[in-house]
């Protein structure tokens, strides 16, 4: 245990030199912005530097009505191909609906409607009504899948309006924490992060009068939509085929441009979308497309002729603001389903300063009663202990950077208790030395002994509490996950000290030939 070679005291110098260099850029935070990527101060949480809070609810029984309204089209189609009367077609409740009134159609019927979706279970009743739902497992994967695309989309939104750090999580099977530290009024990321932006292509039912429009007359297949507040130029509402031409999901740019002076977003399609578009344009020239967002129409302009190239120009009374925020909301893509704020916090930097102001307080006092206790209790061992100590808390810190661990109040309890376990190692160690001479061994012989006998029980203890730190990990949120990291990595680091550290010092002290006894 008293040799090292060469390579490995490098190694230990290389570590250690790692550890100082990637602490350093929380000594000049307020420089952070001119440093490199890689090269970044530890994250403060939303607890120590203020900013805003959400949670959020993903209404996932939209996803569910959603679907059983495109099994319901699906099946509309099919009847109308194969010439089966039908009745009362439609959504009711988690099921679609449908009644046969020809019994000699309905065995037909029935094969039809069952290859429409394998996710599917249909009932017969005595009347010919058809009554299909999806199954547990299908609902059960839809409603996971839109929750975790709502995530995706959410960080997307949220990155693109430049927020430094922002946290985003699942909580529970429905709901999403949304942490934005430094943001002091989140009302337009809010605003952001809610709408759906949804956007799709529909052709307009030109068969529907005014007159019908105004009365609500429409026939199946068609919908009637509002126009969006920014479409100041057409009627009030629209006569909107259901049927979507080209899907919002096949966008793939989207950018704030002007065009004569006004305010307008152009995008752009991948290969496939700009297959449909051109399909749709070049076989309805004369027709009126209109640009759906959320179920309201932006715009129904005349397709004048077929547009080939993939890309076009959404257009209306757009502010400069709006059509930034638009451009954002397509190129992050829509929400499968709508958002809803359940709780809305806003933290102060005051009270993030008095909470730095404190950790601070609570690390010195901590550093100061273990520097004096090891200091008194183990003389220079003592005092190489210390030195450890520091080289422990650079690697701590250093780590934390350089995995862009963000640092809350916990985290500096977790960095807190670390000092006080940090020497722990050394306790053992030392304490074994001494116990080794008392029985009358040599200094060299102790000092072997201190350190093979006590690591057998330094990584008992540590590996224990890795575990635990472990299952905090696992099973906590939040805080308590950065309690866990912050101790995890405290923990390991302070193994590294102690054993390798701290013992490269003896070593170093015991080769310079001066030593006659233990000086502990």
């Amino acid at each position: 245990m008293l040799y090292f070679a060469k390579w490995k005291i490098g190694l230990v110098l290389a570590i250690c030199l790692a550890g100082l260099v990637f602490s350093v850029p929380n000594v000049i935070r307020g420089q952070a912005d001119a440093l490199p990527e890689w090269w970044q101060p530890v994250t403060l949480g939303l607890d120590l530097q203020g900013g805003s809070y959400l949670l959020l609810e993903v209404e996932t029984d939209v996803v569910v009505r959603e679907q059983l309204e495109a099994l319901v089209e699906n099946a509309r189609s099919a009847l109308r191909e194969a010439r089966i009367r039908y009745l009362g077609l439609g959504v009711e409740g988690t099921a679609a609906t449908v009644t046969i009134p020809d019994s000699a159609q309905r065995d037909q019927a029935r094969r039809l409607l069952r290859d429409l979706d394998d996710q599917v279970e249909m009932t017969t009743e005595a009347d010919g009504r058809f009554v299909l739902t999806l199954t547990e497992q299908a609902m059960a994967e839809r409603r996971n899948q839109a929750v975790e695309q709502s995530i995706e989309i959410v960080r997307k939104r949220v990155d693109e309006t430049g927020t430094r750090e922002p946290s985003i999580q699942r909580q529970g099977q429905t709901r999403i924490i949304v942490e934005l530290p430094g943001v002091d009024d989140p009302q337009r990321i809010k605003e952001l992060i809610g709408r759906t932006a949804k956007l799709n292509f529909h052709l307009l039912d030109e068969r529907v009068s005014p007159e019908d429009l105004a009365s609500g007359q429409v026939p199946p297949g068609t919908a009637i939509m509002p126009a969006a507040e920014n479409n100041a130029a057409g009627p009030p509402r629209y006569a909107v085929r259901k049927r979507v031409e080209v899907s919002g999901d096949r966008l793939v740019d989207a950018q704030p441009n002007f065009q004569d002076n006004q305010p307008v977003v152009s995008f752009r399609f991948d290969t496939a979308g700009g297959r449909q578009f051109g399909r749709v344009t070049q076989e309805s020239v004369g027709q009126n497309l209109a640009i759906v967002l959320d179920g309201a129409v932006i715009s129904a302009p005349v397709i004048r002729e077929p547009i080939l190239g993939g890309s076009g120009v959404i257009s209306g009374s757009f502010s400069v603001q709006e059509t930034q925020d638009l451009a954002l909301l397509l190129r992050a893509g829509a929400l499968p389903a709508p958002l809803t704020v359940l709780e809305e916090r806003t933290v102060g930097p005051g009270l993030g300063a008095d909470s730095i102001e404190a950790g601070a307080l609570a690390s010195v006092l901590g550093l100061i009663l273990v520097i004096v206790f090891m200091i008194g209790a183990y003389g220079l061992f003592g005092g190489m202990a210390v030195v450890a100590l520091f080289v422990n808390l650079f690697l701590l810190l250093g780590a934390l950077s350089l995995l862009g661990a963000t640092l809350t109040l916990p985290g500096i309890a977790g960095i807190v208790l670390t000092m006080g376990m940090a020497v722990d190692a050394n306790v053992l160690i030392f304490e074994r030395m001494r116990e080794e001479a008392r029985n009358g061994r040599s200094l060299m012989n102790s000092i072997d002994t201190g350190f093979r006998q006590a690591f057998k029980a330094i990584v008992d203890a540590n590996v224990t509490t890795l575990v635990a730190a472990g299952l905090l990990f696992y099973f906590g949120s939040g805080p308590v996950k950065g309690f866990a990291v912050t101790l995890s990595i405290g923990i390991l680091s302070s193994m590294f000290t102690a054993v390798m550290v701290t013992r490269l010092m003896v070593v170093t002290w015991l080769r310079r030939g001066h030593a006659k006894a233990l000086p502990i």
